[in-house]
C-alpha cells in the first residue's frame, strides 16, 4: 500500500468512528463567507494555508511583545465568554456537564506563554553561541470533541507563544463551537494587532480536509489530540507530529493510604466533566485488607455505590460488541450519573452526584476500556504487588497517567518507576498533575506516544543555533 492510500485509509477509519455528519456552521460569516476565510473560517485547506502563512509573516515581524499581547487577549476573551461558550459546547457535543465545561475555560489563563521561551548562551575563548527557539511556521492541529474549545484555545496560546500560525481541523461533533471561538479570537486579534487569520479552522471538517492537512507541503508540523485512531493517523506521517493519544489511568490504593483523601481525590478527578479527561481515574485497584473501608470512604465522600446486579445492567447497556471487539457505546460517553443510574436500574435521589462506583472483577469491560463516563470500577486485590501488576496491565502501555494513594515511600517509588507514565500523581486527584490541586502548569494536549509530555510553547519550536566564532567575547 503506497503512502497516499495509507493516509486515506487511516483517516477514513478515524472519521468513520466519529459516526457524525457535521451541521452547517452557525457562526457569523457576513462580509466574506466561510470559503473566503473571513475571521479564520475556511472551507478548503489550500486557502487556509495561504492565509496562515501571511499571518505567520506578520507575527514574526511583530516580535515577542506582540505574541505576548495576543496571548493575553485570547486568555481574556475565553474567560469573558466561558459561561456562554461552555453552554454552547455542551449543547453541540452533548458530552460532559455544564459547570465543568465552564471551569475548563475559566482555568485557561494557567496555560504558559512566552515566558517559557528562554535563549541559552555559550561563551568562551572561541566566541559566543546562542541556542534559539524558532517557530515552525504553520501548524496543522486536530482537536477532540471532549474538550473542543479548551484544547483549541490552549493550543492557540502555546503555538502563538512559539511564533506559529495554526490551522485547526476540529472533531466534526464540536466544529461549530470551535469555529465560534476562532472567529471571536481572530476578530479581536485583527482589530488590535492588524493580523488576520492567525488562527484558521476548516468548516466543515471532512475526510478530505484532514487528509490535505496531513499531506500539505506547507504544514511542517502536525499536532493531534484524540483517541487511538487519530493518534495512529498522525504518527504514520513522514513529517513531524506531536501526538496526544489515549489513556486509561489506573489507581492503586494500599493499606497505608489515607482512605478519605483517596475517596475525595477519585471523585474530584474521575468525576470531572463526567470523566472525559484523558488523565481521569478510570479503574481502581485496592488491597483487600482495606477494600471495605475504602468503599465506605467513597460513600462518605458522596459517591453512590452500585450493587453487582446494577453494575451488570450498566455494563450491558454501556458497552457493545462488534466483530468480537467490545467497546464503549457512544450513547453513554460523557453522560451524567443520572443517565448511567437509569441504565443500572436505579434512580438517584441526589441529582448532584459526581461519581458512581462499585466492585467488579478484572474482566469487567469498565476496567480495560477508557470508558469516559462517571462510573469507576473498584477491583479487590490480595496485596499491593498485584495492584501494581494490574495497573501496568490495564494502562496498556500508553504511558499516560497513573495514580497511587499510599504513605509507603518505597511502594510509591517502585510504582512510579515501573509505570513509566507521563503523569504520576501521588495522594491527590489526577487533576493535580496539570497544576489543578498540585503544582505545575496546564495544557489540554498531553503528548504521550511522541514523548513531549504536557505540552508548552517549547513543544512547538525548532532548535536553531547561531555561532559567532572568535567574536563578542568581552570578558
Amino acid at each position: 500500500m503506497d503512502q497516499a492510500t495509507l493516509i486515506q485509509t487511516v483517516v477514513q477509519q478515524v472519521l468513520q468512528q466519529l459516526n457524525q455528519t457535521p451541521a452547517a456552521p452557525s457562526v457569523s460569516t457576513s462580509g466574506g463567507g466561510v470559503g473566503g476565510g473571513k475571521d479564520g473560517l475556511f472551507d478548503n485547506v489550500d486557502a487556509a494555508v495561504i492565509a496562515a502563512k501571511a499571518a505567520f509573516r506578520k507575527l514574526s515581524a511583530g516580535g515577542l511583545d506582540m505574541r505576548d499581547g495576543i496571548i493575553k487577549l485570547i486568555k481574556k476573551l475565553v474567560v469573558e465568554n466561558s459561561k456562554q461558550w461552555g453552554r454552547i459546547e455542551l449543547e453541540e457535543t452533548k458530552v460532559g456537564r455544564l459547570d465543568h465545561k465552564i471551569t475548563k475555560l475559566e482555568i485557561l489563563p494557567g496555560v504558559p506563554g512566552v515566558e517559557y521561551l528562554r535563549t541559552a548562551a555559550h561563551s568562551g575563548d572561541d566566541g559566543i553561541t546562542l541556542d534559539e527557539l524558532a517557530p515552525w511556521g504553520v501548524i496543522g492541529a486536530i482537536t477532540p470533541v471532549t474538550h473542543s474549545i479548551p484544547t483549541l484555545t490552549a493550543n492557540a496560546v502555546s503555538m502563538i507563544a512559539a511564533g506559529n500560525a495554526v490551522i485547526f481541523n476540529p472533531h466534526p461533533s464540536g466544529a461549530n463551537c470551535a469555529a465560534l471561538a476562532v472567529q471571536t479570537y481572530n476578530r479581536a486579534i485583527a482589530a488590535r494587532f492588524g493580523i488576520e487569520n492567525l488562527l484558521c479552522i476548516i468548516i466543515p471538517p471532512t475526510l478530505r480536509t484532514a487528509e490535505e492537512i496531513f499531506r500539505h507541503d506547507d504544514i511542517p508540523l502536525l499536532v493531534a489530540t484524540g483517541g487511538p485512531g487519530v493518534a495512529r493517523a498522525a504518527m504514520k506521517q513522514t513529517k513531524r507530529a506531536i501526538v496526544a493519544g489515549p489513556g486509561n489511568p489506573p489507581v492503586v490504593i494500599d493499606e497505608t493510604a489515607d482512605l478519605d483523601n483517596a475517596a475525595r481525590s477519585i471523585i474530584t478527578g474521575g468525576g470531572f466533566d463526567n470523566n472525559l479527561l484523558c488523565i481521569g481515574e478510570k479503574e481502581v485497584f485496592v488491597v483487600e485488607s482495606v477494600f471495605d473501608q475504602m468503599m465506605a470512604a467513597m460513600e462518605r465522600a458522596g459517591a453512590v455505590r452500585l450493587t453487582a446486579s446494577q453494575i451488570a445492567a450498566l455494563t450491558k447497556a454501556a458497552f457493545v460488541t462488534e466483530n468480537g471487539h467490545t467497546h464503549v457505546s457512544k450513547d453513554f460517553v460523557g453522560k451524567d450519573c443520572s443517565v448511567l443510574s437509569q441504565a443500572a436500574g436505579m434512580s438517584l435521589l441526589n441529582k448532584n452526584v459526581d461519581l458512581l462506583f462499585g466492585e467488579t472483577d478484572e474482566s469487567n469491560p469498565f476496567v480495560p476500556e477508557e470508558q469516559m463516563m462517571p462510573f469507576v470500577p473498584f477491583v479487590r486485590v490480595p496485596h499491593v504487588d498485584r495492584a501494581i501488576e494490574l495497573a501496568i496491565k490495564h494502562e496498556h502501555g500508553f504511558g499516560h497517567t497513573a495514580i497511587i494513594h499510599s504513605n509507603n515511600l518505597n511502594t510509591i517509588t517502585r510504582m512510579g518507576k515501573v509505570m513509566n507514565t507521563t503523569l504520576f500523581v501521588v495522594n491527590g486527584p489526577s487533576t493535580a498533575g496539570l497544576g489543578i490541586g498540585g503544582e505545575g502548569y496546564l495544557s489540554y494536549s498531553i503528548a504521550t506516544p511522541t514523548g513531549e509530555g504536557i505540552t508548552t510553547p517549547l513543544s512547538f519550536t525548532r532548535f536553531r543555533r547561531a555561532t559567532i566564532a572568535g567574536a563578542l567575547r568581552v570578558i
